[in-house]
């Protein structure tokens, strides 16, 4: 009975080895092909902003704390450059009051 027993442990660990394998084959071969589609291709009249923020951010909701975050800014007088997108237009214009934008 202990022999049986062996030979089954020995038929599940090797099983378990080969299923791992298979599974490091497929995360290696993942990331190349999410390399290629995530690449943008950088283009030279992408529209800029040049944001600043003017006033702190503390003691301000929690939404605008989170959008001043996602623009990038950390510290007061620090300017960043975003790329003029809605999304980045709807977080300057949530926090406009705290921020000086001028076009780059």
């Amino acid at each position: 009975m202990a022999d049986e027993e062996k030979t089954v442990k020995k038929a599940a660990t090797k099983k378990a080895v080969t299923k791992k394998a298979a599974v490091k084959k497929a995360a290696a071969a993942k990331p190349a092909a999410a390399k290629k589609a995530a690449a943008p291709k950088a283009d030279a009249k992408v529209k800029r902003l040049s944001v600043t923020l003017v006033r702190s951010r503390h003691g301000r909701l929690a939404s605008h704390k989170a959008c001043v975050a996602g623009l990038g800014l950390r510290r007061m007088h620090q300017t960043v450059q975003v790329i003029d997108t809605p999304e980045n237009r709807g977080m300057i214009n949530k926090v406009q009051y705290m921020l000086n934008v001028e076009e780059a």
